[in-house]
Order: structure tokens, then C-alpha cells, then sequence
């Protein structure tokens, strides 16, 4: 099981990125991404930050994947700090996308999708163009276990399955608390709308690509 989406106290999460990883590890996941949230003002921090950490983390455990959430960018500037993200080593770039419960710019959807990210994180009422462009540029559509978030993964599950987007299934963990086990993401999945095979594609696609 994968979680390409997780906080750290490197932004806004509890745990140093070693106890995030750690704790992931004992719930017997295969891999996550450490995606703490960036914009211009503290983007260079963490980047040099999660990608020395990721650079040291043993090979032998469980796989620790550098990476950012850009997080209420103004839309001009995802694309320059995508192609600044890249350029330092990250790996997993996720667009905090237009979810119900946060005030996230009108734009945001699609600006992203036209830069260089790798995933649209909780796009809440995301429309079938936003949902053809992510299938177009196979960028990952998200379906979220955390609250509020989740309340447009419905609609999200709809328009990528109608339009061949690829999807993933996330925490979006801030704390211990929110650390799921494969069950639950698993179930996320499920009461979003997909089926067993749905699911099946789901991991077997970004256990392919993870490495």
C-alpha cells in the first residue's frame, strides 16, 4: 500500500519526517511521499529539507519519496515552482486543489494542471474539462480520507473514471491520528464508487511507477 500524501512538521504536520515514516512502516505500507506544504515564502527550505532527508533514509525500509503540496499559490506561480521543485530533487509534486472547505483561489484546478505536478489533491467539484486535461496529461486525480476534503470524492471518482484519469487514494495526514491502515484507504476507494477492479488498476499502476 502507497500514501503519496502526507505532512510532516516540516509544515504544518506533528511528526519529524523520520516518525512519520516509521509509523507509516508499522502499518505495513510499502512507500509514501512526505508532501509538506509550500509556497514562495518557505519553498526552498523544505525542499532541501525532504530531499536530504529522503537521501539518507535507509533502503532497506519502507520507501520515504521527497516531496511538496503547493498550497494557495497565486495561479501564475505554480509553474515556476514546479520547474524550481524539480530541479532540487523532488519527486512527488502535488497541487492543493479546489476543496469545499478551504477558501482555495477559483483557478487553482486547472493552473495546476497545466504545471508540472503529479498529483491534483481533493479537487472538490472538479469539471469534466479539468478531469480530461489531468486523463490527457496523466496526472493523478485525488480521492481523500481526510474530512471535509473527502467530501468531493465522489465527483472526483465520477469524472475519472468517465474520462480515463488516473486516480490515487490519500491521507493527507497532519498527525498520528491520521495515519490510515491499507483498510481504510482501501475503503476510501470504495465509497467513493470504485469497484474491486477499479482498485486493483488503482495500485497496480503506482506500484509500477512508484520506483
Amino acid at each position: 500500500m502507497i500514501d503519496l500524501h502526507t505532512h510532516s512538521l516540516l509544515s504544518d504536520g506533528e511528526l519529524i519526517p523520520s516518525e512519520l515514516a516509521r509509523r507509516y512502516e508499522e502499518k505495513g505500507f510499502k512507500a509514501i511521499a512526505i508532501t509538506d506544504h509550500v509556497d514562495l515564502s518557505n519553498i526552498k527550505f523544505v525542499v532541501e529539507s525532504i530531499v536530504e532527508f529522503c537521501r539518507a533514509w535507509p533502503k532497506n525500509r519502507i520507501q520515504v519519496i521527497p516531496g511538496i503540496e503547493l498550497t494557495h499559490l497565486a495561479l501564475e506561480q505554480f509553474k515556476p515552482a514546479c520547474e524550481f521543485a524539480r530541479n532540487k530533487g523532488i519527486k512527488i509534486i502535488v497541487a492543493h486543489g479546489e476543496t469545499l472547505v478551504e477558501p482555495v483561489l477559483k483557478g487553482t484546478n486547472l493552473a495546476a494542471l497545466k504545471a508540472d505536478i503529479d498529483i491534483l489533491a481533493h479537487p472538490g467539484l472538479i469539471s469534466a474539462e479539468e478531469a480530461r486535461l489531468a486523463a490527457k496529461r496523466c496526472i493523478l486525480l485525488e480521492l481523500s480520507a481526510r474530512k471535509g476534503h473527502c467530501l468531493g470524492n465522489g465527483n472526483v471518482a465520477r469524472l475519472a473514471l468517465k474520462y480515463r484519469a488516473r486516480l490515487c487514494i490519500n491521507s493527507d495526514a497532519h498527525a498520528p491520528s491520521d495515519i490510515p491502515t491499507p483498510l481504510l484507504l482501501k475503503n476510501v476507494g470504495l465509497g467513493a464508487g470504485l469497484a474491486e477492479k477499479d482498485l486493483s488498476k488503482l495500485y497496480s499502476f503506482l506500484n509500477t511507477h512508484i520506483r
